[in-house]
């Protein structure tokens, strides 16, 4: 009786948290739910969406920066969201799309790797990582389908390679590797123009939090959805780096002296023009 009930714990054992939600609490998967009850022909449902998104590689590794508005529809719906967490200790998400549906997918997916860590006794692979988030994002597309969408970014030093890498994803969990740069987000063409000018190889970390800044201030500047510095309430981008060493988040002191260099960067030019 004993060895049949070890049998089948082992059999049911899965290194995959979301493998185990949905074969025994699939209710509790954030891309569980339905809009069932909302006719197909009626307007989108409002709620919060998180713009916008910027990384880049540089010398050493890779950074991911975020703005902090959330809007819904016209309106501001936030000005404090965070939308860029580590995913463990050597990679970081930065998440667009509803609001909501992207931040319990970033726990989810944090659970998910912690979870293999404990039930193999290593770390998945960076590459591993990548597929098991799009695994998850493809779980989510009836969802985006009805409008809500969740559209992310995934970022990691690659220990095995000595080197930071970037991925993309689409809504149907597609993944890209993306060399240099990359951004998403309403904000996203904005801010790739400012990056393919001032984005080049092997920056340092602190040119690489200059880069990305100044392509969320660029962002905002067209964009209402994405929101800039802000130094009257003392608000800044949220910015992660990933070495060799871990990922890291970027002070808020660090962030308020990189944001006025650019913003006193910007006034000058306006002053000579």
């Amino acid at each position: 009786m004993q060895e049949s009930t070890a049998n089948q714990v082992a059999a049911n054992a899965t290194s995959s948290f979301t493998e185990h939600l949905q074969r025994d609490r699939p209710e509790l998967l954030p891309f569980s739910r339905s809009l069932q009850g909302v006719a197909s022909t009626a307007a989108p449902v409002q709620v919060p969406h998180a713009t916008t998104i910027v990384a880049m590689s540089y010398g050493g590794g890779v950074l991911m920066a975020g703005d902090r508005r959330a809007t819904m529809g016209n309106v501001i719906a936030s000005r404090h969201i965070e939308k860029v967490f580590p995913a463990d200790h050597f990679s970081v998400l930065g998440i667009a799309g509803t609001a909501g549906i992207a931040i319990d997918l970033t726990r989810l997916f944090q659970v998910e790797l912690e979870h293999y860590e404990k039930i193999e006794g290593t770390q998945l692979s960076l590459e591993g990582k990548a597929n098991r988030l799009g695994a998850m994002i493809r779980g989510n597309l009836p969802l985006a389908l009805q409008g809500l969408a969740v559209v992310p970014l995934f970022a990691g030093f690659d220990i095995s390679a000595g080197i930071g890498r970037l991925f993309s994803y689409d809504v149907t969990g597609g993944r890209y590797e993306e060399h240099e740069h990359h951004t998403v987000g309403s904000g996203s063409v904005f801010a790739r123009g400012a990056l393919k000018k001032l984005w080049r190889p092997n920056l340092t970390a602190e040119q690489a939090l200059s880069v990305a800044v100044e392509s969320l201030y660029d962002a905002a500047d067209d964009d209402s959805a994405t929101g800039g510095p802000d130094t009257v309430r003392q608000l800044w981008p949220v910015v992660y780096t990933v070495d060799r060493t871990g990922a890291r988040r970027v002070p808020e002191a660090e962030l308020a002296a990189a944001s006025r260099a650019v913003i006193e960067a910007r006034t000058i030019a306006g002053r000579e023009a």
